[in-house]
């Protein structure tokens, strides 16, 4: 028996850090986020739980001022500022260590405050209520999010987001807590189906063989594969009801702001 002490974070960040992605997502669907916004104006941003940084190199090629990606997983971040230097952007693209609960940056930094797969993390409208006062008036905050499709709400999907330390709304639950959260709503459309199955869940799974063979007999890695095998049980079974959306406000005041109009798509 594989005796080897080895924590979830350790299974997460061995899994994730070779990945493109590290959640539901694709260049496609960052692009169309970004055409909803005025990119002219943009010169300071920041990907807030960026992992890699697969969709800031994105970002990069579209906007032309600087951005700081934040991830709490040092490795990650190693891996994001390897992928600036190779594309030759690490003069304004710049990965660091850092929590989205606690950002490390000044009041009204920037125009533009990105996230994907990451903010249910800590609370829908408690980021973006956090992440309000690093804005710049008029600037945007774009993230995606898991959320309900429909009104029935299978208890067993339920009860997994809950047991990760997440858990679900309806899109127009999210729409109005960016509001109160003090940003008026441009745009939410969801995320197809492929930015999970081929773009995240084939991947990991690919890696999760490799982590097996090298923790051979190891129960923790076992049960960490075994649980995410669930997940993705869990997303063909009832993935008409639930899954990843983009929401994309622009900050109007401080939080409480119950303005603006939404375009869905």
């Amino acid at each position: 028996m594989n005796n080897e002490q080895l924590s979830i974070l350790d299974l997460i960040t061995e899994t994730h850090a070779g990945l493109e992605r590290q959640g539901p997502g694709s260049t496609e669907m960052t692009v169309k986020a970004l055409s909803f916004l005025n990119n002219s104006g943009i010169s300071r941003v920041a990907d807030l739980g960026c992992g890699t940084g697969e969709q800031t190199m994105v970002l990069a090629q579209t906007i032309s001022g600087n951005i700081t990606g934040l991830d709490f997983i040092p490795a990650f971040v190693d891996v994001f500022n390897e992928k600036a230097m190779k594309l030759d952007l690490q003069d304004r693209v710049n990965g660091v260590v850092g929590s989205m609960e606690n950002l490390p940056f000044e009041k009204e930094e920037f125009d533009l405050i990105w996230s994907e797969g990451a903010i249910d993390a800590i609370g829908f409208e408690k980021g973006l209520t956090h992440w309000n006062g690093f804005l710049k008036m008029n600037g945007y905050a774009s993230v995606t999010c898991p959320c309900w499709f429909t009104d029935e709400h299978p208890v067993e999907v339920e009860r997994f987001w809950a047991d990760a330390g997440s858990g679900l709304n309806t899109i127009q639950h999210n729409i109005s807590a960016m509001q109160r959260a003090g940003y008026a709503p441009i745009a939410v459309f969801t995320l197809p189906e492929q930015c999970w199955t081929d773009n995240y869940f084939a991947p990991r799974a690919e890696a999760e063989k490799a982590l097996l063979t090298r923790h051979a007999g190891n129960k923790t890695a076992e049960a960490y594969v075994k649980n995410d095998q669930y997940e993705v049980e869990l997303y063909s079974k009832y993935k008409q009801h639930y899954g990843y959306a983009f929401y994309i406000g622009k900050k109007r005041r401080g939080p409480g702001s119950n303005e603006g109009k939404i375009t869905s798509g």
